[in-house]
C-alpha cells in the first residue's frame, strides 16, 4: 500500500503543478495581451498625430500654392492690360505704322506656318 499512496501523492502534486502552471500560462497571456493592446493603442494614437499633422502640411502647400497662384494670375492680367493699352496707343498715335506692322507680321507668320 504504501506504493500506492506514493504513486497517488505524486500523482496529487503533479495535478496541483499542472494547475499552478495553467494558472501562469493564463495570467501571462493576460499580460501579454494588456500590453499588445496599450501598444497598439499608442500606435493608433501616434498614427492618427502623424496623418493630421501631415493633412495640415498638405492643406498649407495647397493654400500657398493657390495664393501664388492667384498672384501669378493678377500679374498676367495685369501685363494684359498695360500690353493692350500700350498697342491701343501706339495704334491711335502711327496709324499707318501699325498697319504695316501687322501685315509684315502675318507676312512671316504665314511663310514660317508654310515650312
Amino acid at each position: 500500500m504504501a506504493s500506492s499512496d506514493t504513486d497517488k501523492s505524486l500523482s496529487d502534486r503533479f495535478e496541483r503543478d499542472l494547475a499552478s502552471v495553467k494558472k501562469d500560462i493564463s495570467q501571462l497571456s493576460e499580460r501579454i495581451a494588456d500590453t499588445l493592446n496599450a501598444v497598439s493603442g499608442e500606435a493608433s494614437k501616434q498614427a492618427k498625430r502623424g496623418y493630421r499633422q501631415a493633412r495640415r502640411n498638405v492643406d498649407a502647400a495647397l493654400s500657398d500654392a493657390q495664393e501664388r497662384g492667384s498672384a501669378a494670375m493678377e500679374a498676367a492680367q495685369e501685363a494684359a492690360a498695360s500690353l493692350e493699352e500700350t498697342l491701343e496707343d501706339a495704334i491711335r498715335e502711327r496709324p499707318v505704322a501699325a498697319i504695316a506692322m501687322a501685315v509684315g507680321l502675318g507676312f512671316l507668320i504665314g511663310v514660317t506656318w508654310r515650312r
